[in-house]
């Protein structure tokens, strides 16, 4: 599938599948909370159709190649990482392409960046790899140690090494970078392929 079909079927599911405006509507009607009703899985398999890329059903990146986020407008990107399998997952995200999805409060407006792994480790991923072990130091007491290894990466930043694939504005797809969902996606690692 070309890269322009691949925008044009993530945008689909997005119209049919996160920007559900009837039943926003209705959650508005009973003083309900919009934001937060669209499960991350979802921006993973709008992430899967803009990319091309298959789930990979481990405890790695999402998608073969991709690490997909999403957050808020303007929100930082929540990273978390656990015991057994967080190192590895780190050095993972380090060579993986990212997709981050920032979106409003209704769902209408919509921003989809790509960043190459290797242009978030020096500020993030490196620099996490030590808290990530003094977190889950086998030496503390078990009750002393935290479950969860939790960080973000700015949206600022994102924009400053990223590119934008595409806009969504009033829920209607209003620009588009093909070039850019290319260039990531010939910038896979091997290994990921």
């Amino acid at each position: 599938m070309g890269n322009i079909n691949r925008i044009e079927s993530a945008y689909e599911f997005y119209r049919n599948h996160i920007f559900e405006e009837s039943l926003f509507q209705i959650l508005d009607a009973h003083g309900l909370k919009v934001a937060g009703s669209v499960h991350p899985v979802k921006w993973e398999l709008f992430g899967s159709f803009l990319t091309g890329a298959a789930g990979t059903g481990n405890t790695g990146a999402d998608l073969d190649g991709w690490e997909v986020k999403s957050a808020g407008s303007g929100n930082s990107y929540e990273y978390q990482y656990h015991l057994n399998t967080g190192l590895e997952k780190l050095r993972e995200d380090a060579v993986v392409n990212h997709v981050f999805c920032s979106y409003s409060p209704k769902y209408d407006e919509v921003e989809v960046w790509v960043a190459q792994g290797k242009y978030l480790t020096e500020k993030y991923f490196s620099k996490w790899i030590p808290l990530y072990q003094l977190n889950y130091d086998q030496s503390v007491d078990p009750k002393q140690r935290r479950q969860r290894f939790r960080k973000s990466i700015s949206h600022s930043y994102v924009k400053k090494v990223g590119g934008m694939v595409l806009r969504i504005a009033k829920g209607e797809l209003v620009y588009t970078h093909n070039e850019v969902l290319i260039k990531y996606s010939n910038n896979i690692p091997d290994e990921f392929r």
